[in-house]
């Protein structure tokens, strides 16, 4: 049999990781810098910055871990994933034992790499490379727990230090808890521990200034806040500062704001006299209008639709133009917040004054028929239903709009495909409903429109 011979996928850093004939210096690997310092080599105990600690399961820490950039040396050539189980072939290529084995059993007598065929189907352990697939996941792994003990600990720090200090002070160890538990969910899991919610929900009221609102509102959004929590937050001068920062605040404190009150009013039990704010719903509509920040537009949105729940908000949204304003947003609008879009203006048109804003809008009928069978199912739900109620208003007036924006084709396309059978059966009203308004042929016409509108 040929020497062993390692390929350049059995290289880290120029230390060869071959079989167990080759000899593989950690010591040097370590020195520069292929492994890091400060990591001891041997598989029955793992050191990191002077901690000892027994053993760890490889497979455990590379599940933990899940990183993105692992060395090449690393990884099975057949499952490119990170291997447990090593082993050489007699051509010098390592593979996870496992899927090697697999290979074999498929009845390949062959090297899956080299394609070369094997004279020898025996595999060797590869205890060096273990060893420094092990060394290396520790080093990483006992890094992840230090600095997530250390991240604990500073959360835990924060929250003592904002029991104590005021002004300026607590605006900036908020800034910094904020930071943490936004990238920490061990923090996270502290804050929920040792009462920080509690905490947090103290220093929202009136006389809170809004630097420190945006940041505490920065905090909460970060959490799974439990029902009592939820209740605490809904007391009326707390929501009333959440719409004036929301009003007020930069575009990252006005998101953070609709997501912390959408996450609120999932409550059955909620009041909607505290959500049925004007300034509230003025905010919601800036924000989804705002060109120059569209990350903003969907939970904006998002919030909208929650709240169109209650028939008070449906009203005081009419009273604010929403719809007319909405309508003008769709042609813009990505697929998700464009259902969320349509959604609201479906609601809006449950009451008198949502159809008759809508059907006063211009745009309203040539939009929704060019929206018909273009994005999803439910947007053709929604712009069906909307534009049902606009036709049943006025059908004469609204029909023949319709139909000469191509309605009767769209409506066919509905009926003709594979959709909801209540949509069908919908269309199949809308179309009767349109079609009073003309004869036979000259209706039967207008259905034969499909090149011009689609």
């Amino acid at each position: 049999m040929p020497m062993f011979q390692p390929s350049k996928r059995d290289m880290v850093g120029g230390y060869e990781g071959g079989g167990d004939g080759q000899i593989l210096d950690l010591d040097t690997a370590v020195k520069d810098g292929v492994l890091g310092g400060g990591v001891g080599v041997g598989v029955g105990v793992g050191v990191v910055g002077g901690m000892a600690c027994e053993k760890l399961d490889l497979g455990k820490m590379i599940e933990e871990l899940d990183l993105s950039e692992v060395p090449s040396v690393f990884i099975c050539p057949i499952s490119l994933e990170a291997m447990q189980d090593p082993v050489t072939l007699c051509t010098g290529q390592t593979y996870e034992r496992s899927n090697i084995l697999k290979w074999f059993n498929l009845g390949h007598l062959t090297c899956p790499t080299t394609m070369q065929e094997l004279w020898d189907d025996s595999v060797t352990p590869n205890t060096t490379l273990y060893r420094l697939i092990y060394t290396w996941f520790s080093q990483k792994y006992l890094l992840m727990k230090k600095r997530s003990e250390d991240v604990q600990g500073r959360a835990s720090e924060l929250l003592d230090t904002l029991k104590k200090v005021k002004g300026q002070a607590r605006v900036m160890a908020l800034k910094e808890l904020h930071q943490v538990v936004a990238a920490h969910a061990t923090a996270r899991k502290t804050l929920l521990d040792e009462g920080g919610v509690s905490l947090m929900s103290s220093l929202l009221g009136p006389f809170t200034s809004h630097a420190v609102g945006s940041e505490v509102i920065g905090i909460l959004v970060c959490l799974t806040l439990d029902s009592d929590s939820k209740k605490n937050l809904m007391q009326p001068a707390k929501v009333s500062l959440m719409v004036d920062i929301l009003n007020e605040g930069s575009i990252e404190t006005k998101i953070n704001c609709t997501r912390l009150i959408e996450s609120l009013i999932d409550d059955k039990d909620l009041r909607s006299e505290l959500i049925s704010s004007h300034s509230l719903l003025v905010g919601l509509m800036r924000l989804v209008k705002d060109k120059r920040h569209t990350n903003g537009i969907c939970p904006g949105l998002s919030l909208l639709r929650a709240i169109c729940s209650h028939k008070d908000i449906r009203h005081l949204l009419v009273s604010i133009g929403a719809v007319s304003q909405l309508v003008e947003l769709l042609s813009a609008l990505e697929p998700d917040c464009l259902e969320l879009a349509l959604s609201i203006l479906d609601s809006l048109a449950s009451i008198p004054e949502g159809r008759l804003a809508l059907k006063n809008c211009s745009n309203t009928i040539p939009i929704m028929v060019k929206l018909l069978m273009r994005i999803s199912e439910n947007c053709t739900q929604y712009a069906l239903s909307i534009l049902w109620s606009v036709c049943k208003l006025a059908p004469e007036e609204c029909s023949s709009v319709a139909v000469d924006a191509g309605l009767a084709a769209k409506l066919l396309l509905v009926i003709q495909s594979g959709c909801n059978p209540l949509l069908k059966q919908q269309s199949a009203e809308l179309l009767k409903l349109c079609s009073l308004n003309y004869s036979d042929t000259i209706f039967i016409s207008k259905c034969k429109l499909t090149r011009t509108i689609l």
